[in-house]
């Protein structure tokens, strides 16, 4: 089953129910920021928001680069769906965007009562996840690749 998301939190058995909610964020602003801990996870409804995460590069210094861009249907926050951990990462708005905020704990009783349902999203999650997974793979084969040749390691290895 292909779940879309939007279809299935803005059903009419979430009205109400304080699982749910509508925010509106303006281009720029922080929605989730690296390191703090909450129970919420957003789809994005529509508009666009940048994942990022602070690097830390010689020394003292560090970048915040971006590692990707959501649109429309997209999901995130979610590793925090069972448990309030620390953020992986920040998420900015980067146009005028409205997300479904969702109350983790409360899905949580939730999917336990819809078992059903439950199966559906953990699974369309799990695909998300894996997803992100494979390609944080690439990325960190590719990075490993570019600091090998960067720093001419590659001469010392064998075939």
């Amino acid at each position: 089953m292909d779940l879309d998301l939007l279809k299935f939190f803005t059903a009419e058995r979430f009205s109400g129910s304080g699982i749910v909610e509508r925010v509106c964020c303006a281009p720029n602003e922080r929605i989730i920021t690296q390191g703090d801990s909450d129970r919420y996870l957003y789809v994005v409804e529509s508009g666009r928001v940048r994942v990022s995460a602070r690097v830390g590069i010689e020394g003292e210094r560090h970048i915040q680069p971006g590692l990707v861009d959501l649109g429309t249907g997209a999901v995130f926050g979610e590793l925090n769906l069972f448990e309030a951990g620390t953020r992986s990462a920040s998420v900015v708005a980067l146009e005028d965007c409205c997300l479904l905020r969702i109350d983790a704990a409360r899905l949580v009783t939730f999917l336990d009562e819809h078992p059903d349902l439950g199966y559906h999203l953990m699974r369309h999650f799990f695909l998300v996840l894996d997803d992100r997974l494979r390609k944080a793979d690439q990325r960190v084969e590719q990075l490993m690749a570019w600091g090998l040749k960067a720093h001419g390691i590659e001469k010392h290895l064998a075939d």
